[in-house]
This record gives C-alpha cells, structure tokens and sequence, in this order.
C-alpha cells in the first residue's frame, strides 16, 4: 500500500514531505511514531504555522494497519498486548480465527468540549443490571487505540482531561468504572497537544508527562513564505495533480519509518553517553527521571531513523532540547532561551564545541 493515492474516494490530505520549515515540529512527530514510548509531543508556537495540517498529513501517509474485522478498539489480530480483554481471552484459549482488515493508522480529533464519557466511553448500568453484560459505548480513547490523538488548544482542555489522556497514553490502557463494574481497553496512541502559550501554559506537572517539547514559530525568511503560499495555492486548485508529485518521497519516507520500527529494538547506546545524558539532566536541575528515559529512547528512535545501530552523541545533541526544555524549572529572571541553556551545558559535558541553534521552522 503506497502512502497516498489518488482516489477519489478519499479525502485528499496535503502530503507531508511537501511541508516546508517547522523541521523540529516534523522530526518529534516521527520519532514517535517510530517509538510510542516516547511520551507524545506538546507543539506550541504561533497560530497559522501548520501544526494540524503536518498532524494530518503524518496520519495520512503512515502505512495501513492490520485490525479484527469490527472491532471498536482497532484490536491487533496476533499481539495480544493490544487486544481487548474479550479478544485476548479467546487468543489464549486458541479460538483466535478472528476476521482480519486493513485500515488507515487512525487520526482522532478530541474538541475542547469533550466530555470525560466522551474522552473515555460509557457503561449502560441499565443494561448491564438488567441483562447481566457490560455494555461499553467507546469513547474517542478507544478510537484512537493505535493511531494518534490530537487536542489542539491542549492548554484550554480541562486539566483532569489532560490528565486522563496522559494517564492511558503511559499505561496504554483506559479503565472506566461505574457502580462498581469496570470495563478497559487498549488505548495506546500517539498523544499530540498543540497551542498557544500566549493563551496560558500547561500546568508544569502536566507539561512534564508528554515526552517531547516542539517549539514552532512563524516563518521569517520570505522565499519560504512564498513557497509555503505557492505551494498551498497549487495543492487546493490541482490536489491530486500536486499529491502524484510528491508520490515517490511519500513512498521512500513511509518505507523509512517502518525500517527504523524494525531495526529499533536492536539500536544500542554506549554506557558511557547515558551516563552524560543523566549529568545534564542533573545540571539542568530536571525533576525525575522522565527527561532521563525519554532522552535515552528519543535518541535511540533517531538513530533507528537514519540507518543505524548505535547511537552517536550528534544525535544526542540534535534531541535533547525537546526532550528536556519544557521540564526545566522556571526562573522569572532568566531570560535565556531553554534550548540555548541546555545547548550550553551539553557541550559543555560532552566536551563539544556549541552548536548556534537555528530558529524553529528553518531547515
């Protein structure tokens, strides 16, 4: 199955190797798609910079996905780790001859008034008194089971929302009890939240649980403007023309992330970087063990990327702001940019020269 195609009867989605800049917003997005663990990635930065048109488009040409046939939680047909309890009772009991589908990798939209039986489903006590079965409506979790969830304006949604998404985006699982009967499911995603900051900050222990930090500006330099604009104008009056253009980088770069899921589990990091990994996270002042984990995993993910096996302290360089800027303590006084600050005690641990950080949204 190629990344796109130009039948008409799908809805036509800008291809996402012609987004032009916004290159750390990009590369957060795809090391967690290649490793879930990660922890999702919170993108804030300006309105208009195309942060659900790149979520979109990262949802669109990522390959389809095997599923039993009408199952509400997108159930894998051989992995019972993500099956729903029903399904993994009968795989374990060898009657696992389930009616297999493709589908597309979902892309789930969660809206600010979302309620918490909408986020996670709901339990008919009726029903379930009465008939003596558990009858689950599913919410958007369970949807969203194995795809992506995205809340855009994630700043504005109700905190003990956010804090559900990011409880069943660590667990992979969601759990809904009523009158003392409880039903769960696989609910592992890719949790991406987008907003804002003039329009309010996460809560620092919220803005700790998602695993990576984007920051995104609006693009300064005007040929990219102008080809950003061009561009747009070209996919809106001809897109299927405009997406047969970008067919064979949409092709290479799906075929890319499925090598590097693969190749992951053999990536290797030498003792001696996760050593200087945890002495900047200390020299940062990083609560927990969080930035530890994901700096390790984010850099591993970047390596199965790009070919190889073991990971380099360039790639460690190149992750570990995002991984690390939204977990800093805030100083009121300070007024140095969270990435150049932990650039500088990078090299100065690794003992390498430092790095000008490019603005965001420069390649």
């Amino acid at each position: 199955m190629t990344a796109t195609t130009s039948s008409p009867a799908r809805r036509v989605v800008f291809p996402f190797t012609a987004i032009v800049g916004q290159e750390e917003m990009k590369l957060a997005l795809l090391l967690n798609i290649i490793d879930p663990f990660i922890g999702g990635v919170m993108i804030m930065g300006d309105r208009g910079t195309g942060k659900s048109t790149t979520i979109r488009a990262l949802a669109d040409l990522l390959p389809e996905i095997p599923v039993v046939a009408n199952d509400p939680f997108n159930s894998h047909p051989s992995d019972p780790d993500l099956m729903s309890d029903e399904l993994r009772q009968l795989f374990y009991e060898n009657q696992h001859d389930f009616p297999i589908s493709s589908k597309k990798v979902p892309m789930v939209d969660l809206p600010l008034g979302a309620t918490e039986d909408r986020v996670c489903g709901t339990i008919d006590i009726e029903k379930a008194l009465s008939e003596g079965v558990k009858a689950f409506e599913p919410g958007l979790l369970a949807k969203a089971n194995r795809g992506i969830l995205y809340v855009d304006e994630v700043n504005l949604l109700d905190d003990h929302l956010v804090d559900v998404l990011l409880d069943s985006a660590a667990s992979g699982w969601n759990t809904v009890e009523r009158e003392g009967i409880s039903i769960r499911h696989p609910a592992r995603f890719v949790l991406v939240g987008s907003g804002n900051p003039e329009e309010g900050e996460l809560r620092p222990q919220l803005l700790d649980r998602f695993g990576m930090h984007a920051e995104i500006r609006t693009v300064k330099e005007p040929v990219l403007r102008v080809q950003i604009v061009e561009q747009r104008s070209d996919f809106d009056r001809q897109p299927y023309d405009f997406l047969n253009q970008y067919q064979n980088q949409q092709t290479a770069l799906q075929a890319k992330i499925v090598e590097a899921q693969e190749r992951l589990e053999h990536v290797t990091i030498d003792y001696d970087l996760r050593v200087k990994i945890s002495e900047v996270c200390s020299a940062c002042d990083v609560d927990g063990l969080r930035g530890d984990i994901v700096t390790n995993r984010t850099a591993k993910a970047l390596a199965a990327f790009e070919g190889r096996t073991e990971v380099t302290v360039d790639d460690i360089r190149r992750i570990i702001a995002l991984c690390l800027r939204h977990r800093l303590r805030k100083d009121p006084l300070e007024s140095i940019d969270s990435g150049v600050k932990i650039d500088k005690i990078f090299a100065d641990v690794f003992g390498t020269e430092l790095v000008e950080r490019l603005p965001a949204g420069i390649a």
